[in-house]
């Protein structure tokens, strides 16, 4: 984890205009496993995307064992049997904006963002779709997108197939402001 954030910190420190950067206020990450015998829910406020205005460029690490669950046995089976979080304890995000905004004009415009996803020790691309909202100095980021934890080599075992669904939706909501050298 150390490691993750010093290559973003050397990300921001590697512009000459520290206002080109973004990091995270806040951000939620949230997903919902609808199945016939239980739906399953876990937010994530841990994460902090950064965000290159500039470049594009995009990235952020999710630490799997900070989803919390509405049950405890949830959030243990979660962890120790499905993302194996000792073994794979993070999830990360890296990629660019295919669009091009103007970052100083305020308004809602459709986006994506195109990268390679890590979770589970399996890395594939993905193209994320959502929204960006420049309000003053805050960048919104909004997405809702599926994942096939098939893809991602999470097993289900035949005993809670009825339990978790094959698809889960992942929502990202976050609020990213200029990042500031202290």
């Amino acid at each position: 984890m150390k490691k993750i954030f010093l290559s973003f910190i050397g990300l921001a420190l590697s512009t000459s205009m520290y206002s080109q950067i973004y990091i995270a206020k806040t951000c939620e990450i949230s997903f919902f496993s609808e199945a016939p015998l239980e739906n399953i829910e876990a937010i994530n406020k841990a994460a902090k995307p950064i965000l290159n205005i500039s470049t594009g460029d995009i990235q952020t690490k999710i630490a799997m064992a900070a989803f919390v669950f509405e049950k405890p046995l949830m959030q243990e089976h979660f962890n120790e049997n499905y993302v194996e979080s000792e073994k794979f304890p993070s999830a990360t995000f890296k990629g660019k904006i295919n669009e091009q905004f103007d970052w100083t004009k305020d308004g809602e415009y459709k986006a994506s963002a195109t990268g390679k996803f890590n979770i589970h020790g399996v890395e594939k691309e993905e193209t994320i779709n959502g929204t960006v909202t420049i309000k003053g100095s805050e960048i919104i980021i909004n997405s809702k997108f599926n994942i096939r934890v098939a893809d991602y080599d999470i097993k289900v075992p035949t005993l809670y197939v009825k339990n978790i669904a094959e698809v889960v939706e992942v929502k990202i909501n976050a609020t990213l402001v200029p990042y500031k050298k202290k």
